[in-house]
């Protein structure tokens, strides 16, 4: 099927995507490379200063960043039980070491992020066809679930305890419960890990549905810092796991609470006018001070990108979460700087620009361009401008800059502008491995002719 756009004429600075050359099927045709800018260039011929690569990203450049990220965590993130005072290694014991932990690496195993990156390489090994990202999460699975009865009477002894295994067994917050549990269903559907996940995947479900704290109409919420209140964090950290079981099991109350969370989140939360939800929200108060935090932003509009992944064609609150999406993406990307990043603080430009946000809004947006659910033309430059522009913060080492550490929720601007970034803050990894393994799908998938004179793209069949 060909789509042909109208003929639109571009400004001068679209002129680098004709030296980015013409796209013909996934081959991109070389180009000679622009002559520097001098004295006797004449205007027309002038070319844009760029601080981020411009342009269609190569399908091998892509997959060497995903590379690079992979081989790093696959060395800094062993799977191995030693004794924390010896420092050797218990993994194979059969009796019960109370000072094994895991082996420490760069990063924890067990955390919301990392089933955020679990779910990453999945996708990676889906869109390159490499099995290595997929072993990466299963090997990791499987030593989790091997670790079950070894920690199983040490953690219900005492489940406050700061134990290898404490999130697994005793969740006590959203955090430990839903990213690791919708990695889980997903890895478990994929047929990749040989345990069995549903002990601990039930354990989590049934932590979100009946113990997490919740509103009076039945919103997830919490007790901190302050008394009823709402993190928008929270909905990536329920929502996504709550429609995965309803996929494995065909239970389509799982979709019922789904749709209910966002629903209630969105309308306390979701600035209808900007397209935006602030952070966070607490009962009572008159006035909520609004900030747009970006990566939130990013768990919202990740949240509203799997539900949809999952419902039913047929399921009656389908369009609504449709909908709000496509309501947040314009928002989204209405605030995209000239870079291609996003800011921390949205809509406050002062503010850094931060890569973790960035990453989640370039999966999003590529995987419902993929999906049908947005337009490419309005969105798919904003998506490559944005990959091109969080793939300068993957380093040769495969560690990704710029990346905002865990953050709680504040109530005056500074405390969003402060924030450190990190190469260690563990939020970057799972994002950036999601957003190019959806790139090299719409990469795959469109096929972009661009020139001098007019846009034309080319949807596959």
């Amino acid at each position: 099927m060909f789509i042909y756009l109208r003929k639109i004429y571009l400004p001068a600075r679209l002129s680098s995507w004709i030296l980015a050359g013409l796209i013909t099927g996934n081959t991109l045709l070389a180009q000679p490379a622009p002559k520097a800018n001098d004295s006797t260039t004449p205007l027309h011929l002038l070319q844009p200063d760029y601080p981020v690569p411009y342009g269609q990203p190569k399908l091998e450049d892509v997959t060497g960043a995903l590379r690079r990220i992979y081989t790093y965590l696959e060395a800094n993130t062993p799977t191995q039980l030693i004794d924390k005072e010896t420092k050797k290694d218990v993994t194979t014991g059969g009796t019960f070491n109370p000072n094994a932990i895991f082996k420490p690496g760069d990063f924890r195993l067990i955390s919301y992020e990392w089933g955020v990156t679990y779910s990453g390489m999945l996708l990676a090994s889906e869109a390159t066809g490499d099995t290595r990202y997929a072993d990466y999460t299963n090997k990791r699975l499987q030593f989790i679930a091997e670790q079950v009865p070894y920690f199983r009477n040490q953690v219900m002894a005492d489940p406050k305890a700061n134990t290898p295994m404490r999130a697994v067994l005793a969740p006590h917050a959203l955090d430990d419960a839903g990213a690791m549990c919708a990695a889980m269903i997903k890895a478990g559907r994929a047929g990749g890990v040989k345990a069995d996940l549903r002990p601990m995947i039930d354990n989590y479900i049934n932590y979100i549905q009946t113990k997490e704290f919740r509103l009076a109409d039945g919103t997830l919420a919490r007790n901190r810092p302050q008394p009823s209140t709402l993190w928008l964090d929270d909905l990536f950290m329920s929502v996504p796991a709550l429609a995965q079981m309803g996929k494995l099991t065909g239970n389509r109350t799982y979709y019922d609470e789904a749709v209910k969370q966002v629903t209630q989140f969105s309308k306390r939360m979701f600035n209808q006018q900007k397209g935006l939800y602030m952070h966070g929200w607490v009962e009572g108060m008159a006035v909520h001070p609004e900030f747009h935090w970006a990566r939130a932003n990013g768990w919202g509009i990740l949240t509203a990108v799997e539900l949809l992944d999952v419902l039913p064609a047929d399921y009656p609150g389908r369009p609504a979460i449709l909908t709000l999406l496509q309501a947040h993406a314009k928002g989204l990307m209405a605030q995209q700087s000239g870079s291609g990043f996003w800011h921390q603080l949205l809509d406050r430009p002062d503010s850094y620009l931060e890569t973790s946000a960035t990453a989640i809004y370039v999966y999003a947006f590529a995987h419902a361009i993929n999906q049908g659910w947005l337009d490419p033309l309005a969105y798919a430059p904003a998506t490559l401008l944005g990959w091109n522009a969080v793939s300068t913060k993957i380093t040769e080492k495969g560690q990704i800059e710029g990346v905002c550490v865990g953050t709680g929720m504040g109530f005056d601007p500074a405390f969003y502008y402060y924030r450190p970034i990190n190469i260690y803050a563990a939020h970057g990894y799972g994002p950036a491995l999601l957003a190019g393994a959806e790139v090299i799908k719409l990469l795959k998938n469109k096929t972009f002719e661009i020139n001098d004179s007019s846009l034309q793209l080319t949807l596959k069949k």
